[in-house]
């Protein structure tokens, strides 16, 4: 039994097994052996071996940071937020480098903390942060200062993404998802787009982190804004994963996945 995955510039894997025995014959030299061996003991479908396989070589994850992505659940949490309904005006960008749920595991914030006090793990932890979000995000700026009417505003923090060519905006929230932070995050998108945005860019994004969040509020929240803006949630440990699993099985149909 075998199968061949095409995984870009003209370059396939060929995958074949019988038994216990797994022969890999790789013409992309990308991925280290170590990873291959993770992918295939890591991973229980055809579907998830090919998205960490495509993953390793447009992020060159060490073989770290692929044990983190495959134990924090990363493509189930990905291939769910494909299935959420985007705003056109995300849509539009050509390309959803976001996910509906982000984990932050390594923060070890205490019991009790404030939005500061994520901000700042969140910066000490920035490697780790943006091995969540994606190698395209690069870090600018924490309480990146906007000046509107001689009043100082100041963003939590502040990236730029290589693939959408956008500013990116992100604002953090310990509770739950309330309507009114849209209006804010408009703001602060209209500041950033006249003020600070190159004339070959594209409009700034916005994202906004909260600790949990009603679709349903968010969908009517945002229904009436011209903005390209997300709304995600965050947690502070490993998802579990079979409970993810689940929930896609139930979203997209797919067979059940073997042990």
């Amino acid at each position: 039994m075998g199968i061949i995955l095409n995984i870009g510039m003209n370059r396939n894997i060929c995958y074949s097994w019988s038994d216990e025995n797994i022969l890999v014959t790789p013409l992309v030299t990308q991925i280290s052996w170590t990873n291959h061996l993770l992918i295939m003991s890591g991973c229980k479908s055809d579907e998830e071996r090919e998205f960490y396989m495509r993953l390793c070589i447009k992020e060159n994850y060490s073989k770290r940071q692929l044990e983190r992505q495959i134990e924090s659940a990363y493509y189930e949490r990905y291939m769910l937020s494909k299935e959420k309904l985007l705003p056109n005006n995300v849509m539009n960008l050509g390309e959803n480098p976001f996910l509906d749920s982000y984990v932050m595991e390594f923060l070890d914030l205490p019991n009790e903390y404030h939005e500061n006090d994520l901000r700042k793990a969140l910066i000490s932890n920035m490697r780790d942060f943006i091995l969540e979000l994606g190698k395209d995000f690069t870090h600018i700026d924490q309480e990146y200062k906007v000046q509107v009417g001689g009043d100082d505003f100041r963003i939590d923090l502040l990236f730029y993404h290589r693939g959408l060519q956008c500013l990116v905006a992100f604002e953090l929230k310990m509770g739950k998802f309330k309507p009114e932070y849209i209006s804010k995050m408009d703001f602060y998108l209209e500041a950033l787009d006249r003020q600070v945005k190159k004339k070959n860019e594209n409009p700034s994004v916005g994202l906004l982190l909260c600790a949990s969040k009603n679709d349903e509020v968010v969908e009517y929240a945002m229904s009436r804004s011209m903005s390209p803006m997300l709304v995600a949630q965050y947690q502070l440990q490993l998802p579990d994963k079979s409970i993810l699993q689940k929930k896609l099985q139930e979203l997209v149909n797919i067979p059940e996945m073997q042990e």
